[in-house]
């Protein structure tokens, strides 16, 4: 072997070894730094700022510089009492931030767009393929009984695997979408907006919505708000809104309500129920969505429909409790057609991103629900600002 063969086996290796290093930050960005800071769920009621290194970027991996986060109400309840058993752990599944570092294995998002540093980035929930549900149903991937999402299910053990951070390790085998053409607030309204137009995509499903509907949507909160945005964007052009907060149904008025209905002004059920049949022809709503976490207000419900309406139960992504109906007046004499609605697939985010653009076309300010922005360090001041209802959507906003 002379000198010549050994040089050309070094650039070989040399040439393997800079293919199999992750793109680098560019320009202006700064280097990759060393730790990354997170959130940490520590116990109930407490996070605190905890410092991780950065792990190297494996070949199928994305590095994240995390710029915003909206907090749900998920995070609320895991916060408040650990209901899903994952303390200690970093929250947030409703971020967004910038790549910074590239695998040489990741080309594309999961829409098949390209990708590359710099762009921005979001996360999506993420399906097993193998247990019955993704095997028989592959239609139904929000259906996965192993399903995972950054900052709340977690299935890898990383240490950067929620948004409540200054940095975000998506590891090989993750969903994700390029989203350049939103802006942050956009970005951070994202994930919440998805799971409206699952909903409302279920609720199509009966055959009862179309632009004569007159729909109920009981619950302003950001689910409920984010809801009635879609629902107008969709061409429904009859919403009727029932909260107990003014603020709140105000701004229900902005996305679209045509009227409102203030319970804590209406105690009684039997005078919303006539109020709410005061517009709808004296019969009922057609069609109603039901976006509270309230066993009383998901019985009462059904009072609001007509006979042979459709009602969508979307208020429950935690056990709160059970609900008493009664089966003959309220579902099998009306005939109700009644649908769930559960999160939402990776596949809807380019329909939600499809809506984002019509409701800033249309003139909706989806924007405004965002009213509190908080730095990291300030999370479980954050947390308490929402339970105590002071705003509508809240959010970490990196600094």
């Amino acid at each position: 072997m002379n000198e010549q063969d050994i040089q050309g086996i070094v650039r070989s290796v040399l040439s393997e070894l800079t293919a199999s290093r992750p793109q680098t930050v560019s320009a202006g960005t700064g280097a990759i730094p060393k730790t990354a800071k997170v959130s940490m769920l520590v116990g109930e009621r407490k996070m605190e700022i905890q410092e991780y290194p950065i792990p190297e970027v494996g070949d199928d991996d994305i590095l994240v510089k995390v710029e915003g986060c909206g907090i749900c109400g998920t995070d609320v309840h895991e916060w408040k009492g650990d209901p899903f058993g994952y303390i200690p752990v970093i929250l947030g599944h409703e971020g967004t931030g910038e790549v910074i570092a590239l695998g040489k294995n990741v080309k594309c998002d999961t829409a098949g767009h390209p990708i590359k540093v710099g762009d921005k980035l979001v996360t999506s929930v993420i399906s097993c393929g193998h247990c019955n549900s993704c095997r028989v149903h592959p239609d139904q991937p929000h259906l996965c009984e192993n399903q995972g999402i950054y900052g709340l299910i977690h299935h890898d053990g990383h240490s950067l695997n929620g948004w409540f951070a200054s940095h975000m390790l998506i590891k090989g085998g993750s969903t994700f979408f390029v989203v350049n053409e939103l802006n942050l607030n956009q970005r951070m309204l994202l994930e919440l907006a998805a799971v409206c137009v699952h909903a409302i995509g279920r609720a199509q499903s009966t055959g009862l919505l179309n632009f004569n509907s007159k729909v109920l949507l009981q619950g302003c909160g950001p689910v409920g708000l984010m809801m009635t945005a879609v629902l107008k964007a969709s061409g429904i052009n009859y919403i009727i809104a029932l909260d107990g907060d003014s603020k709140r149904l105000e701004m229900a008025k902005r996305l679209g309500a045509q009227k409102t209905v203030n319970f804590k002004e209406t105690p009684d059920l039997d005078a919303r129920v006539a109020d709410v049949k005061s517009v709808t022809d004296g019969v009922g709503a057609d069609f109603a969505f039901q976006c509270t976490g309230s066993p009383k207000a998901a019985a009462d419900v059904y009072k609001f429909i007509r006979r042979g309406g459709g009602l969508c139960e979307m208020g429950f992504f935690v056990n709160n409790g059970e609900c008493t109906i009664n089966p003959h007046f309220d579902l099998c004499n009306k005939e109700i057609t009644l649908v769930g609605s559960w999160t939402y697939g990776a596949h809807e985010y380019l329909q939600t991103i499809a809506f984002l653009k019509q409701a800033e076309y249309i003139g909706l300010p989806i924007e405004d629900l965002i009213t509190h922005r908080f730095p990291l360090d300030k999370m479980n001041e954050a947390m308490e600002v929402n339970v105590s209802m002071q705003g509508i959507k809240i959010a970490y906003v990196a600094e």
